[in-house]
């Protein structure tokens, strides 16, 4: 029995206390499921986990959480993106009143490049996401990706010219040569868990690998869906991180390198 599931009120309205209580009592939620937020395995049975319910125009869709990563909400989301979100999804343990979704403006998009500050190529990574992310529990239209970024320690950056400062309990995983994750801090404390994590390994280039050996550490870069955009060179993608910037949409830290 899930004595560790969270089934929030907004959740419970919209579902119905019968299906809210068959939920607590084990029927049909999963013992193990992949984290609709990190993507991580979780476990219901061992670790608190929250129900999230996702609600298109015509469809609804429930999925799981940890509840280190989510709050038990209710997210509205257009029908193409839940409909797009779950044909891609594999492997569902759920059962087919009980899905893990996860929704398409909450991808990011994560490009790898060096960048040089004061006279030194620095391994950077930067972040977009494909859409804008609202706070999580929030019905305001509008795009919290930086405030976010920022409550968890990231800087707002006006002008590249100096390294960011690190942030402690966050870091980038590196392993073969491979971009994995970027880890952040677990909230109960334990082992640091997935803020984003790639779905294949990204391949990074023998200069970008070699840089962050070189300093044990990477840059970071966040900016709002349509700052930056899918540089083909890093000299553009380091104009268009120069523009967001100036124009206040860009955030940043030095993360400590894991893996190699």
């Amino acid at each position: 029995m899930p004595r560790m599931l969270d089934v929030s009120d907004e959740v419970r309205a919209e579902i119905g206390d019968e299906e809210a209580d068959r939920l607590l009592a084990g029927d049909n939620t999963p013992g193990s499921y992949d984290c609709t937020s990190c993507r991580t395995p979780g476990d219901s049975e061992r670790e608190r986990t929250s129900t999230v319910l996702f609600i298109g125009d015509e469809t609804a869709v429930l999925a799981f959480a940890h509840a280190a990563c989510l709050p038990s909400q209710v997210v509205q989301v257009t029908e193409e993106q839940l409909q797009g979100a779950v044909k891609s999804i594999r492997g569902d343990t759920a059962g087919p009143e009980a899905q893990k979704v996860t929704p398409e403006q909450a991808v990011l998009g994560v490009t790898s490049g060096l960048v040089l500050i004061a006279g030194e190529l620095h391994p950077a990574l930067v972040v977009e996401p494909t859409g804008p992310i609202v706070r999580p529990g929030s019905t305001a239209v509008g795009d919290d990706f930086l405030p976010l970024l920022i409550e968890q320690g990231f800087m707002p950056v006006t002008e590249l010219t100096a390294v960011p400062s690190v942030l402690h309990g966050w870091s980038v995983l590196l392993a073969m040569g491979q971009l994995h994750a970027v880890l952040q801090p677990s909230a109960n404390g334990g082992q640091p868990v997935a803020w984003w994590q790639a779905h294949q390994p990204l391949q990074v280039t023998e200069g970008w690998r070699a840089a962050a050996n070189k300093h044990q550490q990477v840059l970071m870069f966040a900016a709002p869906v349509g700052s930056i955009g899918r540089q083909p060179r890093e000299d553009l993608l380091r104009e268009a991180l120069d523009k967001a910037a100036a124009g206040g949409k860009l955030v940043a830290a030095t993360l400590p390198l894991a893996g190699t």
